[in-house]
């Protein structure tokens, strides 16, 4: 039987397709041996701040922003209160709940956060996604959040954020979170 070239491609493009992706994919357990050990219980715990900035999606900084997190655990359960205060003025608020869901593993809920994260802990890491819905003109929208933290040291947490909807990115969010004493 014969069976044209340009089937025997496309019949490929799949499986080529899936290689590739497979191979820019990071994971959180890449991370699983690095210190120090990122412990949510405890670097989420008390008072922390945190400093930003907003990319669109050329990478240009186009919002600055500051927030003061009340984080504590109670029952097992663990609440992250942050006010944000944008260079513009404009505040914000979102209180996350993360609720333990396995070995490094939790649930994270959130107001404006459409449905639960997934987030994973390995080593000084923690990876989690999920659809925030933000006010854009007289309505909202949707985007896709995929979170990345890495503990870099006892009290300082780094984190990158990209932004997607459809799949196309839409911007990044840099920040930085301390333990304030």
């Amino acid at each position: 039987m014969f069976v044209s070239p340009i089937l025997k491609v496309a019949g490929l493009l799949p499986l080529m397709v899936l290689l590739l992706a497979s191979c820019n994919s990071v994971d959180v357990i890449d991370y699983k041996n690095n210190q120090p050990k990122l412990v949510a219980e405890s670097f989420f715990d008390g008072q922390l701040r945190a400093a930003g900035v907003l990319k669109d999606r050329s990478g240009k900084v186009i919002r600055y922003f500051t927030a003061d997190i009340k984080a504590y655990w109670k029952e097992g359960v663990g609440t992250l209160e942050e006010d944000f205060v944008f260079d513009d003025g404009e505040k914000q608020r979102r209180v996350w709940t993360l609720t333990p869901n396995g070995d490094n593993r939790y649930i994270g809920t959130a107001g404006d956060v459409i449905g639960e994260s997934d987030i994973q802990v390995a080593g000084n890491s923690m990876f989690l996604g999920y659809v925030l819905r933000i006010p854009y003109g007289d309505g909202t929208i949707d985007i896709t959040i995929d979170d990345r933290m890495y503990l870099v040291s006892e009290n300082v947490l780094m984190n990158e954020s990209s932004m997607s909807k459809f799949g196309v990115n839409v911007g990044q969010l840099l920040l930085v979170i301390q333990k304030v004493d």
